[in-house]
């Protein structure tokens, strides 16, 4: 759930943290051939694993050649120049991957050739079944594979924003302040009043309204720091959340 009270960063603090996200940084390298580049490329896969997993298991293939698909993708990714056809993809990282893996899957998947489950590259863990396990609660016969890959990429970065923010809090001494105010802000579990919260903390009940509200202003600002980092350029983080947005009431 994004929260309705998520402040909008200044278009002059926007762009500065902008200049060192992710997906900004493998474009300008323009391939993988320098450290900053690799390293943030890299950073991005590692939440992208399960959405494609889950694109190319209701594309219906089996679980094991699913993942042997996935690692293989990234392990070419990685090391491939792949990133010379990103720049008629319109920036999204999202848009990028979907569009690479439908060619990988169509043209490029060589069974006989194929570097076992990614050549040693591991975004999750392969042999629990985690990933099947959360493939079978997703799937749902109304949606295409790339709605369900959507779906995915929606929930793990609010996932992402999610656990940030409890290590920060976590850094500064407040993580039971954070684990008894999370329920306000992914709708995940029905609110307490705030003073039975108020109750549980030890404080006052303008206090934990106080609280709530720069919790949400964090978990705002942490959002679009995280969606920045998948696109190319500051002006796209609105239309990117308002399509994250669309993803979720979907």
């Amino acid at each position: 759930m994004v929260p309705e009270s998520s402040s909008v960063l200044a278009g002059g603090a926007a762009r500065y943290w902008f200049t060192t996200t992710h997906w900004s940084v493998v474009m300008a390298a323009g391939q993988i051939g320098s450290a900053p580049a690799s390293e943030a490329l890299e950073t991005l896969c590692r939440s992208y694993w399960y959405p494609l997993y889950a694109y190319v298991r209701r594309q219906g293939h089996p679980p094991e050649e699913a993942q042997d698909l996935t690692q293989e993708f990234f392990w070419r990714l990685l090391r491939g120049n792949w990133l010379s056809r990103a720049d008629r993809l319109k920036g999204r990282f999202r848009s990028f991957l979907l569009v690479m893996m439908k060619h990988f899957l169509a043209n490029e998947w060589d069974r006989t050739q194929r570097i076992k489950r990614g050549g040693g590259i591991h975004f999750v863990p392969l042999e629990d079944g985690t990933c099947e396990q959360h493939f079978q609660e997703d799937s749902r016969p109304a949606h295409s594979p790339a709605q369900l890959y959507e779906q995915r990429w929606a929930i793990t970065l609010l996932e992402t924003v999610l656990m940030r923010l409890r290590q920060e809090l976590a850094a500064a001494g407040r993580l039971a302040q954070f684990e008894a105010l999370k329920r306000f802000l992914t709708g995940g579990q029905r609110p307490l009043a705030y003073a039975a919260v108020a109750n549980q903390l030890a404080t006052t009940e303008a206090a934990v309204k106080m609280a709530v509200l720069r919790l949400r202003n964090r978990y705002g600002e942490l959002l679009r720091q995280e969606i920045a980092n998948t696109v190319a350029s500051p002006d796209e983080v609105e239309d990117e959340l308002r399509h994250l947005l669309v993803v979720l009431s979907a």
